[in-house]
């Protein structure tokens, strides 16, 4: 390929929208542009990485015994009315109406649609195990798409979904999805690595997460060096002990707080009451139900963990000054800052406690009267707990739960994610089988994604320096760029070129020549900034001493005889495949 035959707009000034670096770079290497939020064109360049990305998925899908398939992207909504998760995904997903005002959703992901084709299709336990996947575009209604491909509207995902008959096989498929994922990202030259993470909305009870460390990760994940615990700070738990124990002491005494609305100024001066020996009480909405949680004063609740151990839907904290939510405050008797569960919980509340607070004496906590708080409150004793469970955000420095060594926490991109679903999907929308006793079950099933563009772009984020993308050949839009500075066809240099071209792409190389009639500063710097991996540069000054110019991208520059530059190339870049095989 000639560089004048192909579209590379590269750009010297960084687009002032772009966020991060790997969003500046697409942008400047002339890999993709922005048609509006959340939407892009793939360019030649971009496009040629993005299918790179993609067929190293397919091969490692394949290795593992996937099944390629293509599913619909308009589906109905019906199917998702029937597995229960139309209204949890309702503000995520596209919808249009036909001119029969039919309503079709623009596909998110497809585990009503795969899960449907399970149930029309098989029947015997002999058909299992079966694993179906596709790479294909998805749609998400994203309410602040950013960062570049990282969160967009329309993006490129690989979708794959496990049928079994029984749990352990559903975990033997789980671990070949699991291996295949590592897999493929050490083949795209990422170091990722798996973290226990929370199911979501797409549900099940076992997950895992694959984050690549990136300061600029919208993920904070919390992991232990000594013995490599690592988990999604949405699931995170660590050894911290539960509160300290005091004898249960007298009944619980009111006493005046005028003004005291918070932990902070309840361990002020006169009260003295520390943070880790109050009760902090919150009121949340969940699934239009109020719900009071209860959680230690120096401790913050974990809203995803509220939201997976209770199986919400919806949740979010009651707003005092919206007259809808004003209703439960008043139920309760006082407003947020003098809450507590000891006294005037309406019946019918549900009461969610921290195990931090399990069996806490000596506690202080709003008396539901404004003003006023109770101290000597026992948890046992005074408040009716519906339901214990880990509902606080671990924070770095705290003992790990497996070793007691500290824990730390550090930001990342998450580029996969594997599911064990269970029933979740089979059992409403009937994907059954006969068993050997002919007794009817629903399958067990798994599924698992990976965002193709999102690694893509993970791949530049972790891969970059000042001048620009630092590829690895596994996913470089060509893995050679021949630079001749002069470029009459002619010339020695474009002689050579063609010459040189010809004996790489034989060797199975992928090469662009850059042809352009350009200084060779700015050829230079089109090369380190699109990160071709190795550079052959072609100047009469070399050539008169019988030379080349090799620069790999991260590389010193040396000088190698002309009639040895070839086989130099194809070894380095054998030597790169070999390190990402």
């Amino acid at each position: 390929m000639r560089w004048t035959q192909t579209f590379i707009p590269t750009l010297k000034e960084t687009p002032a929208d772009a966020e991060i670096v790997s969003h500046q770079l697409l942008l400047r290497a002339g890999l993709v542009r922005k048609l509006t939020g959340g939407l892009y064109t793939f360019l030649p360049m971009g496009l040629r990485a993005l299918t790179k990305v993609a067929t190293i998925v397919r091969e490692e899908m394949d290795r593992a015994g996937g099944i390629e398939v293509s599913m619909p992207l308009l589906q109905p909504t019906d199917i998702w009315h029937a597995s229960g998760r139309y209204e949890a995904m309702r503000d995520n997903l596209y919808k249009v109406k036909d001119r029969a005002q039919k309503e079709w959703a623009l596909c998110p992901t497809a585990e009503e649609v795969i899960t449907t084709l399970a149930a029309n299709e098989f029947s015997s336990y002999k058909q299992f195990p079966k694993n179906f996947y596709q790479v294909g575009t998805k749609f998400r209604d994203e309410i602040r798409p950013r960062f570049g491909l990282m969160r967009a509207k329309e993006f490129l995902m690989k979708d794959a979904y496990s049928f079994d008959t029984t749990d352990a096989g559903a975990m033997a498929s789980y671990q070949k999805m699991y291996d295949a994922y590592t897999r493929i990202f050490a083949r795209c030259g990422l170091r990722a690595f798996a973290v226990e993470a929370d199911t979501g909305i797409i549900g099940g009870n076992h997950s895992h997460e694959f984050m690549i460390p990136a300061e600029t990760g919208e993920n904070d994940v919390v992991y232990c060096e000594a013995c490599n615990y690592a988990a999604n700070i949405e699931k995170a738990a660590s050894g911290l002990p539960k509160t300290a124990p005091r004898d249960p002491g007298p009944a619980p005494e009111k006493f005046a707080t005028p003004g005291v609305v918070t932990i902070e100024a309840l361990a002020k001066d006169p009260y003295k009451v520390p943070a880790n020996r109050q009760i902090k009480t919150l009121v949340f909405i969940a699934d239009s139900k109020p719900v009071l949680i209860l959680v230690r004063g120096d401790d913050q609740l974990n809203e995803a963990k509220f939201m997976a151990k209770t199986g919400a839907i919806d949740a979010r904290p009651a707003d005092a000054k919206n007259p809808a939510d004003l209703v439960h405050f008043t139920a309760l008797g006082a407003m947020p800052g003098s809450l507590g569960a000891v006294r005037n919980v309406p019946t019918g509340w549900k009461v969610l406690a921290d195990e931090r607070l399990r069996g806490a004496n000596g506690m202080t906590t709003g008396a539901n009267e404004d003003g006023f708080h109770l101290r000597d409150v026992s948890m046992d004793r005074d408040i009716q707990v519906t339901e214990w469970h880990d509902l606080r955000t671990v924070t770095a420095g705290e003992p790990c739960a497996k070793c007691a060594k500290p824990l730390k926490i550090r930001r990342a991109i998450e580029v996969g994610h594997v599911f064990k679903l269970g029933t979740k999907y089979s059992v409403p929308l009937n994907a059954t089988f006969l068993d050997e006793a002919g007794q009817r079950a629903p399958l067990v099933m798994g599924c698992y994604g990976i965002g193709v563009t999102r690694t893509l772009q993970a791949v530049i984020e972790q891969g970059n320096d000042k001048d620009g993308i630092i590829w690895p050949v596994s996913v470089a839009p060509y893995h050679v760029c021949i630079t001749p500075l002069t470029v009459a066809a002619d010339s020695p240099a474009m002689k050579l070129a063609e010459q040189l071209y010809a004996e790489l792409t034989q060797a199975g190389l992928e090469v662009i020549i850059d042809d352009r009639d350009e200084r060779p500063g700015v050829k230079f710097k089109d090369s380190e900034l699109v990160g071709f991996p190795i550079r052959i540069g072609l100047g009469e000054k070399s050539l008169a001493k019988g030379e080349v110019e090799i620069k790999p991208r991260c590389g010193a520059l040396r000088s190698v005889k002309t009639e040895d530059a070839a086989a130099d190339v194809i070894a380095w870049v054998k030597a790169e495949k070999a390190k990402l095989a």
